[in-house]
């Protein structure tokens, strides 16, 4: 049942991802969600807000604390399409987030194992479960259509 859940959520952050494709971000969606229901959702704006931290991740993790008036977002489960990094993962740590569900790796900037592991040591306040890999293939090949267009751009003549 926790699967099909995660993919029902996961489904739902890939739709972010697309949005955020559609407005030339890097497609990264999150969806944070508590007892079944989703508190808050958002995608990569960095490009909009120029500003390097208006990760998916950190946008999401902001608009929950919102809506629940708390930034403890205590048995809460964030679901995002991309592998945190160190900065996003750093924001779920201290907002106390109990469970991150992503979907693709990300070899240069991933802090979940992929490039670096900021959780192998266990934290002495509170420890994230992760689960990996759900809808990985759908966000990975969205991911990689971006950077191919993105690199097709580069190289047209002006």
């Amino acid at each position: 049942m926790t699967e099909n859940k995660d993919e029902y959520f996961m489904e739902l952050a890939l739709e972010l991802a697309l949005e955020a494709f559609k407005k030339n971000e890097v497609p990264v969606g999150a969806v944070l969600v508590k007892q079944g229901v989703v508190i808050a959702a958002s995608h990569n704006q960095v490009e909009a807000d120029g500003d390097a931290t208006s990760h998916a991740e950190v946008l999401c993790i902001k608009k929950a604390s919102q809506a629940l008036s708390n930034w403890r977002l205590l048995e809460t489960t964030l679901y995002v399409t991309l592998e945190p990094c160190a900065m996003c993962l750093g924001a779920i740590l201290l907002s106390r987030v109990k469970r991150v569900v992503y979907a693709a790796d990300d070899f240069r900037h991933g802090a979940c194992g992929s490039w670096v592991n900021l959780l192998e040591k266990k934290h002495p306040i509170h420890n994230i479960e992760i689960t990996k890999g759900i809808l990985k293939e759908r966000s990975a090949a969205l991911l990689s259509g971006f950077f191919k267009i993105k690199r097709e751009r580069k190289n047209e003549p002006r």
